[in-house]
């Protein structure tokens, strides 16, 4: 039996201004997509002042990284009752230099520069990827061959040339530098317990 508090609108893939505004203001929104569509629906709330809206999420992978990372629960069953029913907090949101919002993981592949998360160099040399997760921490960079794993509010990187990869999409053009931060303000996820 359907909830008739809950209004199903069906948008495309990367929702924005268009498809977005027309739902606010609202108390909740549940997103049901990739961690690309999360992330866009996050970028239009800021962009819009909105980030007191309750975000619930639905991804339509097991292999979501910002469903892990936010420890959501593996079954959709048990995630759609968290996403009517569960409780909102705030959580930092993580942002780019370059106008985007990182809702899992961010990647850069092929990477010959050097990062620093806060004050701790976490690379320096040639990287066959640099990893960092979004999550309740902040930013989180993974260890790896040629990168010190740590966690803090921003991390910085030079780089000679490198595409950033956020969500499981590729940045349009090549870039020299790039920052993933916390934002000064937070979202609000719907999380368990």
């Amino acid at each position: 039996m359907s909830d008739p508090a809950v209004r199903s609108v069906t948008v495309g893939p990367r929702p924005g201004k268009a498809e977005v505004d027309v739902l606010l203001p609202v108390p909740r929104l549940i997103v049901h997509g990739d961690d690309a569509d999360l992330a866009a629906v996050l970028l239009r709330l800021l962009r819009r002042d909105a980030l007191a809206t309750d975000v619930a999420y639905l991804p339509v992978s097991r292999r979501s990284r910002a469903a892990a990372n936010w420890g959501l629960p593996p079954r959709f069953d048990d995630a759609v009752a968290l996403a009517r029913s569960g409780t909102a907090r705030e959580m930092p949101l993580v942002r780019d230099d370059n106008g985007g919002v990182l809702a899992g993981r961010g990647e850069i592949p092929d990477l010959y520069g050097e990062a620093y998360c806060d004050a701790t160099r976490v690379l320096h040399g040639r990287v066959k990827l640099l990893v960092v997760d979004a999550g309740p921490e902040g930013v989180h960079v993974r260890a790896g061959r040629g990168v010190t794993g740590t966690t803090g509010r921003a991390i910085q990187i030079g780089t000679t040339g490198a595409t950033p990869v956020r969500d499981g999409v590729a940045h349009p053009r090549e870039i020299k530098r790039w920052a993933w931060y916390r934002h000064t303000e937070p979202w609000r996820p719907v999380l368990p317990g």
